[in-house]
């Protein structure tokens, strides 16, 4: 038993003429808006704001970015242009410090106390261990 199999799934019937229903209506309401602007404003403003709708009309209707149809890049932009947006941005390391920049001249080491010379001793030590487990 054989079956068919629907093939050209992706492509819209052409319904008015040449077009396809959302062609039609993309034309069709283009069209409306010029014929709207071009009866209520003088005529050269209305050719001003006449050319601008109908490309717009044209684009919506034919035009195709990345074989998307134009409207999804203007449900796109709309959706981007008034969403909240998150910014993030990664944190440069910092430099990591060489023993020249710890060695101070004498003349500025600071006094310090028994608790606090113990605290710096085991630090370095630490800072040693370190550096052996890295090589």
């Amino acid at each position: 038993m054989r079956f068919q199999v629907p093939q050209f799934i992706d492509i819209e019937d052409k319904i008015f003429g040449p077009f396809t229903f959302k062609q039609f209506i993309y034309i069709a309401g283009g069209a409306g808006i010029c014929f709207v602007i071009y009866n209520s404003l003088p005529f050269f403003i209305a050719v001003l704001l006449i050319i601008p709708v109908g490309v717009f009309a044209g684009a919506l209707a034919f035009y195709k970015v990345n074989n998307q149809p134009f409207i999804n890049v203007v449900e796109s932009y709309i959706g981007y242009a008034f969403q909240s947006k998150l910014y993030i941005w990664k944190k440069a390391p910092k430099k990591k410090e060489t023993k020249k920049e710890l060695i101070a001249p004498v003349s500025t080491i600071p006094k310090l106390s028994g608790s606090r010379l113990k605290d710096i001793a085991w630090s370095l030590d630490v800072l040693d261990i370190t550096k052996k487990d890295q090589q």
